[in-house]
């Protein structure tokens, strides 16, 4: 199991620049183009150092290389990632995430069955969403799927004050190969979704509005 000890505080987690975006304010009304760390742990997550944050307008985007589940018989595979970003927002700025992106592909052979299961966080709580973040995947699935899950989250208001906040993603897939077919296997993976920047496997779509 690969997991990075600990998870990094707020203060020091994909931090966005203050002086960065006074200077956007200014001239996109977005975030700064840059590249921030992304704190990570869990069973499916690649090798320390390989997760990486693209933050550029509206939009987060988490690179990884790859998150897949494979199971074959008799087997139950199961792989988590979860994912800590912290958002410190400077004065001036009201700031909401309204939406998560994610997309991939699941083969499930006779008998067999897959889960993709996600929760989105902030604050250390789970955030209600307007969209079902989650799926299972039957027996005789094999076919891509997509998943565009609106957030309903207050606007981060930093009018007067800055405020520091932690936005979260937990997901685990789970595949289960316990009766299928001898020399098959059930597999579930979340795919990329851009490789303008890299491997992006996640996209954080943020509203931004100066005060």
């Amino acid at each position: 199991m690969k997991v990075l000890t600990g998870i990094i505080s707020s203060l020091t987690l994909l931090s966005l620049n203050v002086v960065g975006l006074s200077q956007v304010q200014a001239q996109t009304g977005g975030f700064q183009f840059q590249n921030v760390p992304v704190s990570f742990s869990g069973s499916g997550c690649p090798d320390e150092g390989t997760i990486q944050g693209v933050l550029n307008g509206d939009t987060l985007s988490i690179t990884f290389s790859a998150f897949e589940a494979k199971a074959p018989r008799p087997l139950t595979v199961s792989a988590s990632c979860n994912l800590r970003i912290g958002l410190n927002v400077p004065p001036g700025f009201n700031v909401q995430p309204i939406n998560v992106k994610y997309l991939g592909f699941a083969d499930v052979p006779t008998r067999g069955s897959a889960d993709l299961n996600v929760k989105i966080l902030f604050q250390g709580k789970e955030v209600p969403t307007t969209d079902n973040p989650n799926q299972k995947f039957n027996a005789g699935f094999s076919d891509v799927w997509a998943k565009d899950v609106g957030i309903v989250l207050n606007t981060i208001n930093a009018c007067r004050n800055p405020v520091s906040s932690v936005f979260g993603i937990n997901s685990t897939l789970i595949a289960r190969g316990t009766n299928i077919p001898r020399n098959q296997e059930t597999q579930i993976r979340i795919d990329t979704i851009d490789t303008t920047i890299g491997p992006v496997l996640f996209q954080i779509k943020f509203d931004f509005n100066p005060c």
